[in-house]
C-alpha cells in the first residue's frame, strides 16, 4: 500500500498524519484501534494475523527498519 492510501486511511480516522512516514503511519492507525503495534517490528516472524490489511506490506519490510 502506498503512503498516500494510508494518508487517506489515517485522514479519515481524524489521526494528524503530518510528515510521518509509512511505518508510522501505521503504527499510528494500529494504535488508534486499539490493535497491537506491530507493523515492521520483530513480531512479524511469529504474527498469526492474517487478515490484517498491514500483513503484504509488513511481510516486505526489512530487518533494518525494526525499532
Amino acid at each position: 500500500m502506498k503512503v498516500k492510501d494510508i494518508q487517506v486511511i489515517a485522514k479519515a480516522m481524524k489521526l494528524k498524519v503530518g510528515k510521518l512516514n509509512k511505518m508510522q503511519l501505521i503504527q499510528l492507525i494500529q494504535k488508534e484501534e486499539n490493535n497491537n503495534i506491530c507493523y515492521a517490528t520483530p513480531t512479524v516472524t511469529s504474527c498469526a494475523q492474517d487478515v490484517c490489511l498491514w500483513r503484504t506490506d509488513c511481510l516486505k519490510v526489512d530487518e533494518k527498519s525494526w525499532h
